[in-house]
């Protein structure tokens, strides 16, 4: 029976193509996720090994864990006490933070979480061994720094030429000195690096004389784990030593979490991919064993038994998946270069690294690839050993009896009520938690829709047959009957169509009404021409909002800041403003009080927050800091829940003592009458042209927020591509595979009368009703999913309103109407080509 398959793989090798074609894209999505989340993994690792070979303990000062001990803070007596150990070669004393480099239009020269700036430390021999310099020297004064080479290059500067940078304010300019190398994965994934002497790293980001992490390096022969315990020793409980092994298997443990939810997210996308491909190969293999009923009826006459034939076609089956999971492996080479060049085009900033090829891999691939082909031909084969003996003794080949569609439209009808019933329970939640059963309500009623799609065919296909019935004439008659002849055919062909659209569709809603959502939010409350942020998220001198306000042309710069709290056990958000000026900014509608009622010792909240926490004018709010302080101001005021304020609103008495560093989180800024469109160039200007500050309008913070969600919903449409060129593919399968088992009645056909134009126009006429069943399917079905999952989203935003983008609905309809005709090609031109005697005389 072996040879029996491998014969049958040989002799229709050409009809299994797509078959095989299917299977090979799916192995090539999993291949090329995992060759991908492999290689990145490595490239990551490689990086943080290199910057942890000298690490032998590395020392961080830790969190008190009781008021008495307090905090202690390394300096060089710590460093002298370490260098005293036996065992110790060298101590390396470190201090850093953000350093944003100005490049030559004023904007970061590195990612906005990799701009890295730290002390330069040199050795006996007046060299860093962690940073080597390749050109110029260290840094030794405190206006001096240097660049890692790609930095250099972007801010256009020579050695003794001026770099522009800021750390948490006012630019700042520094000589260039030299330019380093280095191994640090944030700067090879696109961030810059700034080096200092020591004592101006101190200086700009910490205290005098103190650093925040100390690297000891060992002596040869001696133990780590030793010494590690030895530095414990030595150091008061409030430090934190860690072997050099123990922070590289922690760091591993975080590069392979980071990793695996960018696998997982792609894998599931590959899934999808290879579910669609189930269709096309069930399909081939219900085909292929109705064209060789006769020649499986023959083997089962001379002895073949039930389980031999089940055999067979298995192993046919397996041996096409083998083959095709293989080709698949090969281009998941591609697609795994591929995804690296994408995610780093949309910002990911992943290290450079060779391809990795893991054993684990190349093995889960092949084995999913030849799986997904065995199970899909499964019920195939069982269909094949059900094929008595007599019938190879039949003269005319009969058509397949039709089987009662009962059973199935019973078990779809329940698939789907049961479906359709979870989706709208799931519109009744008030929270976003019920996500686990809005997949699973989604994914019965696709399972449902699919299990009845033979049944729904008929209505869709007669309803187009008549709509262009009067242009097509027999052709489309002819096409109507072949559609409707074998409608599990039709369904499954449609199916693996509907899946992609469906998903495209939902998920094309959902982002267009959070698009809405997002620009319904901008436009509500926020009545500022311009917002000042920090462009890495650290915050903002509280001098910017001062220099701001003395400049003419602006009528109002508001800062505010924030710190958390907790109150009763719940957390929130209390935000520090001038209550004078937050009107002018802002639009915020007091339900009771007015925003000048919040002075020293009293807050204002949301009425929500008032609400849930039974809060009125004068009660008391108790709030306890994540510093351990306490307060208790009074109510004064209560506001209609905004976009621009948080639940709580207080003076800046209130907020600063918690604060580690007091920063503002932005800058809200009104404009003189007449000023605003010329006030952005201003503001720069005021602000030095300072690459760490972004000064957006309320319509520039929309389209970023419109941006992502943009970029989000392409992204998913190149991922949910795949399911559907394999959809594609399936179409073309099942036409081309139907124009050889319809061979005869076609050479009829053309006997009496038939031109080749309408043989043509026949079977393109078929390829785009099932394509147009199909798309009809998805769309209802993903629009009816974004509606109701809709309303998880609206309980976490409650902008959120569903939108149907129509002109992308019907640019959907008009994809899968290109689809029905271009599939359709080669099986109609192969159609009018066949010989009408040979035909006739067909077997």
């Amino acid at each position: 029976m072996f040879r029996t398959a491998l014969r049958n793989l040989l002799a229709h090798k050409t009809r299994l193509m797509m078959t095989a074609l299917a299977v090979l894209l799916g192995t090539a999505f999993v291949s090329g996720t995992l060759i991908f989340s492999d290689s990145v993994g490595a490239a990551f690792r490689n990086k943080m090994s290199k910057s942890l070979d000298d690490v032998a303990v590395s020392v961080t000062p830790g969190a008190p864990s009781t008021e008495k001990e307090g905090a202690r803070a390394l300096d060089d007596r710590v460093v002298a006490t370490l260098r005293a150990l036996p065992g110790v070669a060298s101590v390396r004393p470190s201090v850093g933070g953000v350093a944003v480099i100005a490049d030559k239009q004023n904007n970061p020269a590195g990612s906005e979480w990799g701009s890295t700036g730290t002390n330069y430390v040199p050795g006996k021999d007046g060299k860093d061994s962690r940073y080597p310099i390749v050109k110029g020297r260290g840094p030794a004064a405190e206006g001096e720094i240097v660049l890692d080479e790609k930095t250099a290059a972007k801010t256009g500067t020579k050695i003794g030429g001026t770099v522009r940078l800021a750390i948490d304010g006012p630019v700042m300019t520094k000589k260039l000195v030299g330019i380093a190398e280095t191994d640090d994965p944030r700067v090879s994934a696109g961030g810059s690096l700034a080096l200092f002497d020591t004592a101006t790293a101190q200086k700009l980001f910490g205290k005098p004389g103190e650093f925040s992490d100390l690297v000891v390096s060992a002596k040869p022969g001696t133990d780590q784990q030793k010494l590690t315990a030895e530095v414990r020793n030595v150091l008061p409980k409030t430090f934190e030593a860690q072997s050099g092994k123990q922070l590289a298997a922690e760091q591993s443990k975080m590069i392979d979490k980071e990793t695996s939810s960018i696998r997982n997210t792609f894998l599931a996308f590959a899934g999808i991919a290879l579910f669609v491909g189930v269709f096309i190969i069930a399909n081939t293999f219900t085909m292929l064993i109705a064209q060789r009923s006769r020649e499986i009826a023959l083997l089962r006459a001379v002895g073949a038994s039930r389980r031999q034939v089940v055999r067979s076609v298995l192993i046919e089956a397996g041996l096409l998946g083998l083959a095709a999971s293989a080709a698949g492996l090969v281009l998941g080479l591609g697609v795994a270069t591929g995804l690296r060049s994408v995610l780093n085009a949309t910002g990911a900033s992943l290290p450079d690294g060779p391809l990795v090829i893991e054993p684990a891999s190349v093995l889960l691939a092949l084995g999913v690839g030849v799986v997904v082909t065995v199970v899909a031909a499964w019920l195939p084969s069982r269909k094949a050993a059900k094929i008595a003996p007599v019938e190879a003794l039949a003269t005319v080949e009969a058509p397949p009896a039709v089987k009662s569609l009962v059973v199935r439209n019973t078990i779809g009808a329940v698939l789907t009520a049961l479906g359709v019933a979870i989706m709208l329970y799931v519109t009744t939640l008030k929270d976003s938690g019920g996500l686990e059963t809005a997949m699973a309500g989604a994914a019965l009623t696709m399972a449902g829709v699919i299990v009845l799609a033979p049944l729904l065919s008929r209505p869709v296909v007669h309803l187009f047959a008549r709509a262009t019935g009067r242009l097509t004439g027999v052709s489309g008659k002819l096409a109507k009957e072949n559609a409707l002849r074998n409608p599990r055919r039709t369904a499954a062909t449609a199916s693996a169509l509907m899946i992609g659209l469906s998903l495209i569709t939902g998920l094309t809603v959902v982002a267009v009404s959070s698009n809405q959502g997002v620009e319904k939010m901008g436009q509500q409350d926020l009545t500022a021409d311009y917002k000042v942020t920090s462009a890495n998220f650290s915050g903002l001198s509280p001098d910017i909002a001062k220099t701001l306000a003395k400049e003419p042309g602006i009528a109002a710069a508001v800062p505010i800041r924030s710190v958390g709290f907790q109150s009763d056990g719940a957390p929130a958000l209390v935000q520090a403003t001038d209550p004078s000026a937050i009107g002018k900014v802002s639009y915020g509608r007091f339900v009771s009080g007015s925003a000048t009622d919040i002075r020293n010792g009293t807050v204002a909240v949301s009425d929500e927050y008032a609400r849930d926490h039974g809060l009125k004018i004068g009660s008391t709010l108790p709030m306890s800091f994540y510093d351990g302080k306490k307060a208790a101001p009074k109510v004064a005021a209560i506001y209609a829940k905004n976009d621009v304020y948080s639940s709580v609103l207080a003076t800046f008495s209130l907020v600063d003592p918690h604060l580690d560093k007091v920063r503002d989180d932005e800058v809200l800024v009104k404009a003189a009458p007449g000023s605003a469109a010329e006030l952005k160039d201003k503001i720069k200007e005021t602000l030095g042209g300072n690459p760490l500050m972004k000064v957006q309008t309320p319509e520039e913070l929309r389209r970023a927020e419109a941006g992502n969600i943009e970029d989000i919903l392409y992204l998913m449409y190149g991922l949910l591509g795949m399911a559907v060129v394999i959809a594609v593919v399936g179409v073309v399968n099942t036409l081309a595979m139907s124009v050889f088992e319809r061979t005869r009645e076609i050479g009829m056909l053309r006997a009496i009368g038939l031109a080749r134009r309408e043989v043509k126009q026949m079977v393109r006429l078929e390829s785009v009703m099932i394509a147009m069943f199909g798309a009809v399917l998805g769309v209802g079905v993903g629009i009816f999913l974004a509606w109701s999952g809709g309303h998880l989203v609206r309980s976490s935003f409650p902008q959120y309103e569903m939108v149907v983008p129509w002109a992308r609905i019907a640019v959907f309809l008009l994809i899968a109407l290109a689809v029905g005709v271009l599939a359709a090609l080669w099986p109609a031109r192969r159609a009018s080509k066949l010989n009408v005697l040979e035909s006739i005389g067909a077997q």
